[in-house]
C-alpha cells in the first residue's frame, strides 16, 4: 500500500556544488557543508570528543547509557510481526546482533508463542566480511508467493541504498538477479521476471536530488536496457513507479511530484501511461477490490458533488477510467476528527482515526454485494486509552495485527479479527518505570491568533504546581506529521522518575486534526506554528507546571528548526534546547540534499519575497552576538543525506565566534536518525539526558 508520506523516508541526496565568491564573502562557515572534507571532519571530531567528554562526566550518565541499552537489548521486547501468508518475517536487534539480524517462522508458531525462525540475513556477519556498516532497509516480497524479495541495505544508515534480488528457498542473494547500485531510489516487482525502477540512470536527477525517470527493467537484461515509462521535469521533486497488489488484479502506477504535497498518479495499462484525474493534492490510498481510495486535502467539486477536505472516497477504478465520476463518500471528518492511516485486509478497510487527539479504529466495509451496498462503519473495540497503530495485515484474511500504547500503557500487540471484532492480545512490553506513579493530563494554549493548542502533560501524581518542576517540551509541526501519544521506557526511567514533567503538544503544522491543521502553518504562515510553541511554553508557566529557568525544548529535523527558531526568537522562555538532525540555514537549504523537496513546506528563499518571510525567523540568520541564549544541544550524523550535517555544524561555529556557549556531537553514522545500533541508540539517549539533567538542576539524588 503506498502512502505519500514515505517519501520522507526516502530523500534523494545531492553532491555540493562550488560555491560563487560572493557567497562565500556572505558565509564564511560554507567549508563545513564538505561533509568528508578532511578540514570538516577533524572539525567534528574534535567537537564531538569534548561534548562527549563533557556529559559523560555526569553523574547520572552511566546509569542512562546502562538502562537505555538495557531496555533496547532486552528479550521482552515484542518481536514485530511482518505478516506475509501464513508466515511472519522480523528485524531484530540485540546485544548479540548490534546490527541486526532478518529472519521468519510459520505464524502459527508465532501466534503460539514459540516462534522457530529461521535466519535469512546476518547483517553483523555481511558487515564484517564486506568491510561495510550495513543497515537494514525493508524488503519488498514477491506477490503473491513471496518466494523472493527486492532487499534494500545501506552503507552506514543513510537514505541511498542498494537493492539486491534474494531468493527465500534458497536463503541467499540470487546470482545475477535484479540489482540497483546504491543510489536514493527503488524498484518494485511487476511479475517475477520484470520490475519498476526508478533510480540515477545517469541521465541527470531532479533539481531536489530525486529520479526523474521511472523505466520497466527485464530478467536477463541490463539495466541500460530497461524501458523508459515516464520521465518527469528537472524541477520536479521526484517520478517513481510502485505496484499496487491486490487479489483481484495488480496495479502498475507512476508518481510525479511537482511538489511535496502536489502529486500526479498515472496508471500503466497494457502499456500506455493514462493520466489519474484527481486532484493534485489528494492521495490514491489504495485500490480495494477494483475500487480506487482517494483521501482528499482540499474540498472537491466533483460528479455532481461536494466533499470537504479531509474526506476519503471510493469509486470503481476500471468505470474511473473510463469517464465515470460517481465517487462514494466512506468517510468525512469533523472539527476534531481526521484519518491517521488506511490499511486492508481481505474485505475490509481499517481506518486509524485521531479524535481529539485520541486513538480510535473502524472497520469499513460493503457487504456482500459491492456494487449496490453503501459504506458501513463499525468502530473496533480496541482498548479505550491509548494510541492504536496497525501494525501488519494481509490482503488473504480479515485477520491483523495492531498496537496498543499510551505515556504509561506499555505497547502491547494484539491479534485481531475485523469482522467478529475479536481481539487477542500477544504480548506486552514489561513495564520498566513504575507508571502507576504517574498521570496523564490535556490541556490546552491559546495561541497569538486565538488558536486553542493541546498538549499533553505526564507527571507524577504528586507532583506540585509550583512552578519547581523541571520540564521537557517536544513537538515538531510540520509535513502532517501527527504527534501521538507513545511509551518510553527510558523517558520513564530517566526523566519522569527523577523528578522531570514530560510535554508533548499538537502545534499547528502537524496533521493532528487533518489538513488544515497542517496547511494553517504553511510558507508565509509559518510563524503561526512557533507561536503555538511559545504559547504552550508560557501556558505550561502561568499554569505553574515550570518555570523559564527550568524548561526544556527538544525537537529533530524540521522539529530541530522548531526548536532553533525558539531559542532565536524567545531565548527568554527556555533553558535547555535539543537540537538534533536539524534545518537551520534557511537561506541555504533548498540547495543542500533533498532541501529542495521541501520549498512546499517553507517556500523558496531564491525568491524575494519568500525569502522576506523566511529570513525572519531563520535561525541561522537570526543570531545576535548580544543574544542571551541557553547553552544549546546539537546532534547529527555525518551520514545523513536527508537534512545536511552542515546545517548544525555552521550553526555551532557561528554562535561559538559570536561567544555563545553551546555542545555539539555527530556521530559518524546513522543517517538521519542519527544511530544505526543499540549502542549508538544508548550513547544518544546518555547524551542527551546528561545534558537536560546539567541544565535544569535534576541531580541523580533528586
Amino acid at each position: 500500500m503506498f502512502r505519500i508520506t514515505t517519501l520522507i523516508f526516502i530523500f534523494i541526496s545531492m553532491a555540493i556544488t562550488s560555491q560563487h565568491t560572493h557567497a562565500q564573502e556572505a558565509d564564511p562557515y560554507l567549508w563545513l557543508e564538505e561533509v568528508d572534507g578532511e578540514k570538516a571532519l577533524k572539525w567534528a571530531e574534535e567537537w564531538s570528543s569534548k561534548t562527549t567528554k563533557k556529559l559523560s562526566s555526569h553523574p547520572d550518565y552511566d546509569q542512562v547509557f546502562d538502562q537505555s541499552l538495557e531496555v533496547l537489548n532486552s528479550d521482552e521486547r515484542i518481536v514485530a510481526p511482518s505478516l506475509i501468508n501464513d508466515q511472519i518475517f522480523n528485524f531484530w536487534q540485540d546485544a548479540d546482533n548490534p546490527r541486526g539480524i532478518w529472519r521468519y517462522t510459520t505464524a502459527t508458531s508465532y501466534l503460539n508463542g514459540e516462534p522457530e525462525w529461521e535466519v535469512l540475513l546476518d547483517l553483523d556477519k555481511m558487515s564484517e566480511e564486506d568491510d561495510i556498516k550495513w543497515v537494514f532497509k525493508g524488503a519488498t516480497g514477491l506477490y503473491p508467493d513471496y518466494e523472493r524479495f527486492l532487499v534494500s541495505l545501506s552503507k552506514g544508515g543513510g537514505d541511498a541504498v542498494e537493492v539486491r534480488e534474494y531468493d527465500l528457498e534458497s536463503k541467499r542473494f540470487v546470482e545475477d538477479g535484479f540489482f540497483l547500485p546504491e543510489a536514493k531510489g527503488g524498484m518494485s516487482w511487476i511479475n517475477e521476471n520484470e520490475v519498476i525502477v526508478a533510480t540515477d540512470f545517469g541521465d541527470g536527477m531532479t533539481t531536489s536530488g530525486y529520479p526523474k525517470q521511472v523505466k520497466a527493467w527485464k530478467r536477463g537484461t541490463s539495466l541500460d536496457e530497461a524501458k523508459l515509462l515516464f520521465e518527469g521535469e528537472e524541477t520536479d521533486v521526484i517520478a517513481s513507479g510502485f505496484v499496487l497488489n491486490t487479489p483481484e488484479s495488480n496495479y502498475t502506477m507512476i508518481l510525479q511530484k511537482p511538489s511535496f504535497f502536489l502529486q500526479r498518479y498515472y496508471g500503466v495499462i497494457d502499456g500506455d501511461i493514462r493520466r489519474i484525474e484527481i486532484p493534485e493534492d489528494a492521495e490514491i490510498e489504495s485500490i480495494f477490490k477494483g475500487m480506487m481510495i482517494v483521501n482528499l486535502k482540499s474540498d472537491w467539486a466533483v460528479g455532481g458533488q461536494e466533499f470537504v477536505q479531509g474526506s476519503v472516497l471510493s469509486i470503481d477504478y476500471q468505470a474511473f477510467l473510463e469517464g465515470k465520476r460517481n465517487f462514494e463518500l466512506i468517510f468525512k471528518p469533523d472539527a476534531k476528527t481526521s484519518v491517521q492511516g488506511i490499511s486492508r485486509t481481505a474485505n475490509y478497510l481499517l481506518f486509524d482515526v485521531l479524535s481529539n487527539v485520541r486513538s480510535e479504529l473502524y472497520a469499513y466495509s460493503k457487504g456482500d454485494t459491492w456494487q449496490t451496498k453503501k459504506w458501513q462503519a463499525k468502530k473496533l473495540q480496541t482498548p479505550k486509552f491509548g494510541r492504536v497503530a496497525i501494525g501488519s495485515t494481509s490482503s488473504k484474511s480479515d485477520q491483523f495485527f495492531y498496537y496498543n500504547t499510551g505515556f504509561l500503557e506499555p505497547s502491547t500487540l494484539y491479534y485481531a479479527h475485523a469482522q467478529k471484532d475479536a481481539h487477542q492480545k500477544i504480548k506486552s512490553l514489561p513495564s520498566f518505570f513504575p507508571s502507576e506513579k504517574y498521570q496523564v493530563l490535556q490541556m490546552e494554549a491559546k495561541s497569538k491568533d486565538g488558536t486553542q493548542i493541546p498538549y499533553f502533560v505526564v507527571a507524577s501524581k504528586d507532583f506540585k504546581r509550583n512552578g519547581q518542576n523541571p520540564t521537557y517540551l517536544y513537538a515538531y509541526g510540520g509535513f502532517e506529521v501527527s504527534l501521538r501519544p507513545f511509551y518510553s521506557a527510558t523517558m520513564g526511567r530517566a526523566w519522569l522518575e527523577k523528578g522531570g514533567v514530560y510535554v508533548l503538544a499538537n502545534i499547528r503544522g502537524g496533521g493532528e486534526f487533518g489538513p488544515k491543521w497542517h496547511q494553517a502553518g504553511l510558507k508565509e504562515n509559518r510563524q503561526r506554528v512557533y507561536d503555538d510553541f511559545h504559547a504552550v511554553a508560557e501556558s505550561l508557566i502561568e499554569n505553574k507546571i515550570t518555570t523559564a529557568d527550568q524548561l526544556g525544548i527538544g525537537g529533530g529535523s524540521n522539529g530541530g528548526l522548531l526548536v532553533g527558531v525558539a531559542f532565536t526568537q524567545r531565548p527568554d522562555l527556555y533553558k535547555a534546547v535539543v537540537c538534533q538532525v536539524p534545518l537551520l540555514d534557511m537561506k541555504r537549504y533548498n540547495k543542500l540534499l533533498a532541501g529542495a523537496s521541501w520549498m512546499g513546506e517553507y517556500g523558496d528563499p531564491d525568491i524575494e519575497e519568500e525569502w522576506a518571510y523566511i529570513k525572519e525567523y531563520s535561525p541561522y540568520h537570526n543570531l545576535k552576538e548580544d543574544g542571551e541564549y541557553p547553552k544549546v544541544y546539537f546532534s547529527t550524523s555525518t551520514r545523513d543525506d536527508r537534512v545536511h550535517p552542515g546545517h548544525a555544524r555552521k550553526m555551532v561555529a557561528k554562535m561559538t565566534e559570536m561567544g555563545h556557549e553551546v555542545l555539539y556531537y555527530e556521530n559518524t553514522e546513522g543517517g538521519h536518525a542519527g544511530s544505526s545500533t543499540n549502542e549508538q541508540r544508548a550513547k544518544a539517549s546518555a547524551l542527551m539526558y546528561s545534558y537536560l539533567y546539567s541544565q535544569l538542576m535534576l541531580t541523580n539524588e533528586r
